[in-house]
């Protein structure tokens, strides 16, 4: 067995060096590119949020408008009570729905914002195993 050179061994270990920082480069540029992806997503993610609660708002508002003429335009006491207990019934009702919906976009739009870094991390676990 012949024994290895100086410089065979220094070859040896600057191309070592070399693909290791190739590699270490390749993940940084993930990474970053999926934190990149991520935030943009995160961005979305809020902007739909805003304009989901916005709408909310605006829905809400002329709910309490209609409700509030409702109200007002009724002549007797019984009639009053019923209604005010239908505005209340749909109150709850409308409420309970609006949450749900606002729960369902909040969870879908914030799970699309973390796809990139999750892309990313199983990507670096399928190359540590390999």
């Amino acid at each position: 067995m012949a024994n290895p050179t100086a410089e065979s061994v220094a070859e040896a270990n600057t191309d070592a060096l070399t693909k290791g920082g190739l590699a270490a480069e390749k993940i940084m540029k993930g990474n970053a590119d999926a934190l990149t992806d991520s935030a943009n997503a995160s961005g979305a993610a809020l902007q739909e949020l805003a304009k989901a609660y916005q709408e909310l708002a605006t829905k809400n508002g002329k709910n309490l408008t209609a409700a509030v003429q409702a109200l007002a335009a009724v002549k007797q006491p019984k009639e009053f009570i019923d209604l005010q207990q239908r505005l209340i019934k749909d109150g709850v009702d409308a409420a309970v729905l609006d949450g749900q919906n606002i729960a369902h976009l909040t969870t879908a739009v914030f799970t699309a914002a973390f796809v990139p870094m999750k892309k990313q991390i199983d990507a670096l676990q399928k190359t540590a195993q390999s």
